[in-house]
């Protein structure tokens, strides 16, 4: 008897699966192949003309000294010199950074525990969750410019909610929310923290809902009340949703713009960076070197989120 080999037979279906499957990519590799081609030409090149020309370009202005008048001839190349005003004869972009920070640290300190603990809340399914879910979600969808005019009208010293609820109406009691800069930094944050808390919510809920409800009962026949096991099991199972939220948030700090805007134009110790660039590029007094060499600094700096990302999500998609 001849000994039988030690691997099994292909199975006659498997062999007729592949076959076909390897006909209808050849089929459509040779009809598909311009259009997916194509396809990728277009997103390249707009991503190309769109993103990364423009910012090149921006970088590359931050070196010079033109206002934006005339044509390339006009141009004269300063070297560092814009970036040294930066730092030693421009007051208001120190008071940006710092600005900026703030928000970093608020949306990070209130926004992002607070959009998880309402998505922890939200997750145990009580009655009502999608009208909460909901509610919360709406600032969201709002524009932040839109979000911006209705809290201009709260915070208005003369007709505004908040003066109204204080019994502050009369001409000397009214304070002035947004022109008081012992106060206006926190709260032109008000409605940024507001409208970032749903976006975060929305990211936890979606996180927790995929983690396996064995894990949670494992934890219980262990004896671990509910607190503890939301923080020493579900919390750490949570990490790759932390690590994107972290991002968008750090992003979303840094890119702060329509808000303070519309709220009162980045003045009175408000100033952002987004802000800055503006003034300078679109200004009345356009200088396109110089607010460049802000928009070089921004870029920079929002380089390092997207690069933690990018790292997290290559880990990610190694095999094990």
């Amino acid at each position: 008897m001849p000994e039988r080999s030690s691997r099994a037979a292909p199975d006659a279906g498997q062999w007729r699966r592949t076959a076909t499957h390897r006909l209808s990519l050849e089929r459509l590799a040779l009809r598909d192949r311009y259009l997916l081609l194509g396809g990728m030409g277009l997103v390249v090149a707009l991503e190309l003309g769109l993103v990364w020309l423009p910012a090149l370009a921006s970088v590359a202005l931050s070196f010079t000294g033109w206002d934006g008048v005339g044509g390339l001839d006009a141009i004269e190349l300063v070297g560092l010199r814009n970036y040294e005003l930066l730092a030693s004869a421009y007051p208001r972009f120190w008071s940006a950074v710092l600005n900026n920070t703030i928000w970093l640290v608020a949306l990070m300190g209130i926004a992002l525990p607070l959009g998880l603990a309402l998505a922890a809340v939200l997750d145990r399914r009580i009655r009502g969750t999608r009208f909460y879910q909901g509610a919360l979600y709406l600032p969201v969808l709002l524009s932040l410019a839109l979000v911006g005019f209705v809290w201009e009208l709260q915070l208005s010293p003369g007709h505004g909610l908040f003066n109204g609820l204080l019994g502050r109406t009369g001409p000397d009691e009214q304070i002035d929310w947004l022109g008081d800069r012992s106060i206006n930094r926190l709260v032109v944050l008000a409605p940024a923290i507001w409208r970032h808390v749903g976006y975060v919510l929305v990211l936890f809920l979606a996180g927790l809902r995929t983690v396996d409800t064995s894990i949670r009962e494992a934890a219980a026949i262990d004896g671990a009340t509910e607190r503890q096991a939301f923080l020493f099991v579900v919390l750490p199972s949570l990490w790759p949703v932390t690590v994107v939220v972290i991002v968008v948030t750090a992003i979303q700090a840094l890119r702060a713009f329509d808000i303070v805007y519309v709220l009162n134009g980045g003045l009175n110790g408000l100033e952002l960076l987004s802000l800055l660039v503006t003034t300078n590029v679109v200004g009345e007094a356009s200088r396109l070197g110089f607010g460049s060499a802000i928009a070089t600094v921004l870029l920079l700096v929002s380089i390092v989120p997207i690069a933690i990302f990018l790292r997290r999500v290559e880990r990610t998609e190694q095999p094990a």
